[in-house]
């Protein structure tokens, strides 16, 4: 099937599954998907210009669904959400701003690839050693009887201290989240860096967002899941509206893989109530890397292959 506005040809069943795929693994692990979805368009063939501002219009649709099942289980913080929305537009709109910046280079492809590398790459490391040391720890604490701690944040407990030590007012609390206070700069901070990810390499940036609101802010797991998703809906439509404005939008591909993203999602965020908060993290590590993979892939062959 040819696709007029980005001027690619992709057999609509392998846009389907990417979408199905994506919205399982977004709907369990809070994140948009364009860890995956990003590259497997690529792949495909699409430029990588359409394939920011296509992803970011497909994941809007699949993270209405999937925050919608998270809302049922009590998995989101609406307060936490909504604040984040003015550092998440802010970001969105600087990273769709470097896009049109490199789209008047001959390296746009190649720069916007290496740097969705290397966050996947540090992204998985980074979690494969929090969760690794988390689970050894709540072993080593059921060996010795003691009760291991229901925010199963042992590990990362130190980083969210420093975080909440930032003493900058206004400082608000977020009792969905367990959290007595909080700066608003260090929220506004953490949006407006996965706003700009998401802006600049496409999607949700759920895969910055979800490991910040963890690892920076101390956010129970699923309910930075639940949040993110939530807080996506949002940034990914003013992504999608201001990349739509700049021509990187191709819409046809986007309702494609929405229709596979859709029943996706709603399975994966029902998994989330079935497993721990450090086995949700855990079990995340693979998917940065399988998306690496493919842009390596990609950017290697010189081209995207058809």
């Amino acid at each position: 099937m040819t696709f007029p506005i980005s001027g690619v040809h992709i057999n609509p069943i392998y846009l389907i599954a990417v979408g199905f795929v994506v919205g399982i693994l977004g709907g369990f692990f809070g994140v948009g998907g364009s860890f995956l979805a990003g590259p497997a368009l690529f792949v495909a063939g699409v430029p990588m210009n359409f394939v920011v501002g296509t992803d970011l219009a497909h994941i809007v649709g699949k993270s209405i669904v999937a925050a919608r099942k998270h809302r049922t289980l009590g998995n989101i913080d609406i307060k936490l959400g909504l604040i984040m929305v003015a550092g998440t537009i802010a970001g969105v709109e600087a990273g769709a701003q470097a896009i049109q910046a490199l789209k008047r280079t001959a390296h746009m492809d190649s720069v916007v690839g290496l740097s969705f590398v290397v966050i996947l790459l540090g992204v998985s490391g980074f979690m494969t050693w929090e969760s690794v040391k988390t689970l050894r720890g709540q072993r080593r604490a059921r060996a010795a009887g003691r009760h291991s701690s229901r925010r199963d944040h042992s590990a990362v407990a130190f980083i969210a201290r420093a975080v909440h030590r930032i003493n900058l007012p206004p400082h608000i609390r977020l009792p969905v989240s367990g959290i007595a206070r909080a700066s608003l700069w260090a929220i506004l901070l953490v949006a407006f860096i996965g706003g700009f990810f998401s802006g600049f390499l496409g999607g949700g940036a759920g895969y910055i967002r979800m490991p910040c609101l963890v690892y920076l802010l101390g956010i129970p797991t699923h309910i930075a899941v639940g949040t993110d998703l939530f807080e996506i809906i949002i940034s990914a439509s003013y992504g999608t509206i201001t990349h739509a404005f700049k021509g990187n939008v191709d819409i046809l591909i986007a309702l494609v893989m929405h229709t596979g993203a859709a029943i996706g999602a709603q399975i994966g965020a029902t998994l989330t109530q079935y497993f721990g908060g450090p086995r949700i993290r855990l079990a995340f590590i693979p998917l940065p890397l399988l998306g690496a993979a493919l842009m390596i892939y990609g950017l290697v062959t010189g081209h995207p292959t058809k």
